[in-house]
Formats: C-alpha cells, sequence, structure tokens
C-alpha cells in the first residue's frame, strides 16, 4: 500500500488555483489506488514554527523535526502545493522544508528520501516561463528544483498553472485564452500524472 504525502500551502482555502490542482491528482490517485494512503498537510491552516536554535542543534532528536522526517521518509510520493507568492513560495512551505531537511539525517548522498517521486503544482499569477519578460524573476521552480533534488535526492516534477490572474485583472485580460489553456492542461496533467504515479507505486 502506497503512501502519498500531500503538502499545500495556498493562503485561501477557496479560489486557490494550487489546491483545485492538487486536489484534482489526489482524486486521480485514489481512483487509480483506492487502498493507498494519503497524509495531508495544509500548511496555511496549520502553520509550523520557523526553525530556531533548539530544533537546529537537536536535529532529528528534536520531536517536531523528527516527526516530519520520519513522515517524508514514509512515503512513496509527495505533493506539492506552491502558489508564487512575491516571486518565491509560501513562507509555511518554507518553514516546513526547513523543519523537514536535517543534514547528517535525510540530507545527502544516502538520504532515504533519494528517488522519492515528488510532484508540485507551482501556480502563478502571471507567466515567468522562458522567453517572457519576468523569466529572471522565477524563483519558485528553481529554488524547489535545487533543494529537493540538492539535498533530499528527490525525483522532482512541476505542474505550472500560469496567468491565474487574467480573469481578475482587466490589463491582462487578453490573456485570458492562453490562462484557461494553462488550467486545462494543469488539472489533464494533475489526472494523467497521478494515475500514472500510482500504478507505478503498485506493481
Amino acid at each position: 500500500m502506497a503512501t502519498l504525502l500531500h503538502l499545500d500551502s495556498a493562503v485561501f482555502p477557496q479560489r486557490s488555483t494550487s489546491r483545485e490542482v492538487t486536489a484534482a491528482f489526489v482524486t486521480a490517485w485514489r481512483e487509480q489506488h483506492p487502498d493507498g494512503q494519503v497524509v495531508y498537510r495544509d500548511l496555511a491552516a496549520d502553520p509550523l514554527p520557523h526553525l530556531d536554535a533548539t530544533a537546529v542543534a537537536a536535529g532529528a532528536e528534536d520531536g517536531l523535526r523528527g516527526q516530519l522526517a520520519a513522515e517524508l521518509a514514509a512515503a512513496d510520493a509527495v505533493l506539492i502545493g506552491a502558489p508564487m507568492y512575491n516571486f518565491s513560495i509560501p513562507s509555511t512551505l518554507k518553514a516546513w522544508l526547513d523543519q523537514v531537511i536535517i543534514v547528517g539525517h535525510n540530507a545527502g548522498p544516502d538520504s532515504p528520501v533519494a528517488g522519492t517521486p515528488v510532484t508540485v503544482v507551482a501556480s502563478r499569477g502571471g507567466s515567468y516561463a522562458p522567453g517572457t519578460p519576468r523569466e529572471d524573476f522565477e524563483f519558485v521552480q528553481n529554488y524547489l528544483e535545487k533543494v529537493l533534488t540538492g539535498m533530499l535526492g528527490a525525483e522532482v516534477d512541476f505542474i505550472v498553472p500560469e496567468l491565474t490572474l487574467a480573469h481578475s485583472k482587466p490589463e491582462m485580460a487578453e490573456l485570458i485564452p492562453l490562462a484557461d489553456a494553462s488550467r486545462t492542461q494543469a488539472f489533464t496533467d494533475a489526472t494523467e500524472k497521478a494515475k500514472a504515479l500510482a500504478a507505478r507505486l503498485a506493481a
């Protein structure tokens, strides 16, 4: 029985594209793998404390850090909702990363997380794709890819619904068709990736 660790970090519980897409992923996962387990953390509704000196010194012996690290190590797959806030990830997601990544325990070449598939839903109000004017402002995918692969050795894949503000900002009205296409593709990708991953882990 495979375990999916699902993290959401969008501030708003409704009208959140990242939450909607991660929910579609989980639905497809459960349909494909009904015997699987889903462990859920809503980092916005139940935020973790920022890392402090005591927790750093304790490492995996710290109660919370040890729990989070064990939860991550036990997961066969991870799903992360990571909307872009001020060009980067939500502070609540950063707090989870700081707590869960423990040098000498799960960070390094012998990480128990190595090879674990991680799907990140990286939604954003505009577009920061290669070739766009704000390409250099993209610090969500760049950061998460480096920290998840470079420190934990995870296998990272991204779903990127973009231009999510097109319907609410008049100056972006001409981008609505692109926004709708991106949203549709994100849901398609979430469903397909979830089914493929569940089948792979169930094999």
